[in-house]
C-alpha cells in the first residue's frame, strides 16, 4: 500500500467547516432554563400554588408534584445532552456535556425521590391510611403506575451504578449497558404522567409542551444516536484495508471506503468505531484519525491499552465498519487567535499533532517538539513528527 500523503489543502478544510455560531452555547444554555421555568409556570397554572396556599395534607400532595415535573424535565434535557446532537456536540464538546449529564442526572434522581416521597405521605394524609399500603395502592390501582415503578427502579439500578465508587468496580461495557436502561425508565415514566397527572389531565398547554418535548428527545435518539451512524456507515460502506504494526503495541488501522473526503470531519475530532468481527463488536471504541481522509482511504492508530485496543491489531482485512461522529471540540474552530500552547503524550499525540497542523496561523509560526521514544518499525510513520513520548505544540 503506498505511503499516505498527509497534507489536506485549504480548500478540502474550507469545505468540511461546520462553524458554531458563538452565540449557539449561550442559547442552549438559556433555553433548558427556560424549560423550567416553563415546568414551574404550567405547575402554577394547574393550581399547584395555590394548593399549597390552602395548606394541609392537599398543599403536600401539590409540592410533590412540582419536583416530579422538574425531574421529568431535568431527564429529557439528560437524553438531549448525550444525544449527540452535531450542533451541541460542537459547541460544547463530549467532556462538558458528560459533567453536565452526571449532574443533571444525580439531581433528577433526588427530585425523583422526593416526588414519591411527598405524594405517597400527602395522598396518605387525606386517605387517613397507612403510608406503605398508601404507595402498593397507588403503585397496583392507578393507571400506568406499575409502569412507573418499574422505570423508577431502572432509574435506581442506573444511579446506584453511577456512584463513583460502584463504577470503579464494573468494566466499562458492563456499566455501559446498565446505563442505557436509563432509556427505559424515563419512557415508563410517561404513561402515569399522561393518565393520571392532575398538571396534564387539566391542561391543554401542558399536555402540549410535555408531547413535544418527549418527541424532541425521542427524536434526537433515533436520528442522531441510531439513523445518523447507520446512514454514514453505509454511504461510506468502509472496510479494513491493512493492519500495520507501527512499534511494540501501536498499529495504524488502513480502512477503505467510498467518498470518504466527503466526511464532515476536521483535524482534532474522533469517531467512534465498531469493527464487525465477532462477538463484542457492539461495543464502540473512540479513536482519533491519525491522517486527513482521502476519498478512499482513512487511518486510525491505536495503542494497546486494554481488550478493546489489542483487539484491533488482530483485525482482517476485509471487516466491515461502523462509525459514529465525527465527534470532538479540540480543533481550529475554537480558536480565537493569540498564542496557544499543546501539550500529549503517547497516543494522544495524534490528535494534537493533526489540529496543530491545521489550525488558522502562518506555518512559520507553528513549533512542534518532541521528547525521544522508539523509532517506528514502518516506513509510512516517517511522515509523522515523530513518535514521541511526549510532545508539544505552540504559536
Amino acid at each position: 500500500m503506498p505511503p499516505i500523503v498527509e497534507r489536506m489543502t485549504t480548500a478540502a478544510v474550507l469545505a468540511r467547516r461546520h462553524d458554531t455560531p458563538w452565540w449557539w452555547a449561550d442559547a442552549v444554555g438559556i433555553a433548558a432554563g427556560v424549560s423550567l421555568l416553563v415546568v414551574i409556570a404550567l405547575w402554577i397554572n394547574g393550581g399547584g400554588a395555590g394548593e399549597v396556599a390552602g395548606g394541609g395534607w392537599a398543599a403536600v400532595t401539590a409540592i410533590g408534584r412540582l419536583p416530579g415535573l422538574l425531574a421529568a424535565d431535568l431527564m429529557l434535557l439528560q437524553v438531549l445532552l448525550l444525544a449527540r446532537i452535531p450542533a451541541v456536540e460542537r459547541a460544547f464538546g463530549q467532556d462538558r456535556l458528560a459533567r453536565w449529564h452526571r449532574w443533571t442526572g444525580f439531581t433528577s434522581f433526588h427530585l425523583m425521590a422526593a416526588h414519591v416521597v411527598l405524594i405517597v405521605l400527602g395522598y396518605a394524609g387525606q386517605a387517613h391510611a397507612n403510608a406503605f399500603a398508601e404507595l402498593w395502592d397507588l403503585v397496583t390501582q392507578y393507571p400506568g403506575m406499575l409502569l412507573a415503578a418499574a422505570g423508577t427502579a431502572a432509574l435506581v439500578m442506573v444511579t446506584v451504578t453511577s456512584v463513583r465508587a460502584a463504577r470503579r468496580r464494573l468494566r466499562y461495557e458492563s456499566w455501559h449497558l446498565l446505563h442505557l436502561y436509563a432509556y427505559l425508565g424515563v419512557g415508563l415514566a410517561l404513561p402515569h404522567q399522561l393518565w393520571t397527572g392532575a398538571d396534564f389531565i387539566g391542561s391543554p398547554a401542558a399536555r402540549a409542551y410535555w408531547w413535544t418535548l418527549y418527541a424532541a428527545a425521542a427524536g434526537a435518539v433515533l436520528v442522531f444516536r441510531v439513523g445518523m451512524p447507520l446512514w454514514r456507515s453505509r454511504l461510506h460502506a468502509l472496510r479494513v484495508g491493512e493492519v500495520r504494526a507501527e512499534g511494540p503495541g501501536l498499529v495504524s488501522v488502513y480502512l477503505r471506503g467510498r467518498r470518504l473526503d466527503r466526511l464532515p470531519v476536521r483535524a482534532g475530532q474522533f469517531f467512534l468505531w465498531r469493527f464487525l468481527d465477532g462477538p463484542g463488536w457492539s461495543r464502540a471504541h473512540p479513536y482519533s484519525l491519525s491522517g486527513p481522509p482521502r476519498d478512499d482511504l482513512l487511518r486510525i492508530t491505536v495503542k494497546d491499552l486494554g481488550d478493546g485496543s489489542a483487539r484491533v491489531a488482530g483485525l482482517r482485512p476485509g471487516t466491515r465498519v461502523l462509525i459514529e461522529g465525527p465527534y470532538g471540540r479540540l480543533t481550529g474552530e475554537t480558536y480565537r487567535g493569540g498564542p496557544v500552547t499543546m501539550l500529549a503524550c503517547g497516543v494522544g499525540v495524534t490528535p494534537c499533532s493533526r489540529c496543530c497542523g491545521t489550525c488558522p496561523t502562518r506555518p512559520a509560526r507553528r513549533r512542534w517538539s518532541t521528547a525521544p521514544a522508539p523509532r517506528p518499525t514502518s516506513p509510512s510513520a516517517t511522515s509523522w513528527p515523530g513518535w514521541p513520548a511526549t510532545a508539544g505544540c505552540a504559536w
